[in-house]
C-alpha cells in the first residue's frame, strides 16, 4: 500500500489525494501535523532522495525560522523537520516498490496507475 504523507489543506497535498481516489489506487494518508514522520524516517528519506529533495526551502515555516540566514549542518536540517514537520517537501508518497515521490507531478503519478 502506498503511504503519502502530507497536509490536508495543503493545496498540492489535496491534487495528489484527487490523483489517487480518480485513479482508484489505495493509499494511506498520514497527517504531519497529528503524526510526524520520526526521526530516522526524514533520516531515510534525506538519505534515499538528498536534502534539496526533501527540505522545502521555499515555504513559510522555512522563512520564519530564517533558515537561509544559518548554517546547517545536515543533521540539524533533519533536526529542523523533525521539530516542524511543515519544512518538509509535500506531498511525500512511499511507494511499495521503495519509491519516494516529493511534491505532485501528473506524469510521475500517472506511473503508478
Amino acid at each position: 500500500m502506498i503511504k503519502i504523507w502530507g497536509i490536508k489543506n495543503c493545496g498540492t497535498v489535496k491534487k495528489a489525494l484527487e490523483f489517487l481516489d480518480l485513479n482508484h489506487i489505495s493509499y494511506e494518508f498520514i497527517d504531519y501535523k497529528k503524526t510526524p514522520p520520526e526521526k530516522k524516517v526524514i533520516a531515510q528519506w534525506v538519505e534515499k532522495a538528498g536534502i534539496n529533495q526533501v527540505l522545502n526551502s521555499r515555504g513559510t515555516t522555512y522563512k520564519k525560522l530564517q533558515l537561509k540566514d544559518k548554517d546547517l549542518s545536515l543533521e540539524e536540517k533533519i533536526e529542523y523537520m523533525h521539530a516542524y514537520p511543515t519544512l518538509i517537501k509535500r506531498p511525500v508518497l512511499e511507494c511499495e516498490n521503495h519509491q519516494l515521490l516529493f511534491g505532485f507531478s501528473r506524469e510521475e503519478y500517472e506511473k503508478l496507475s
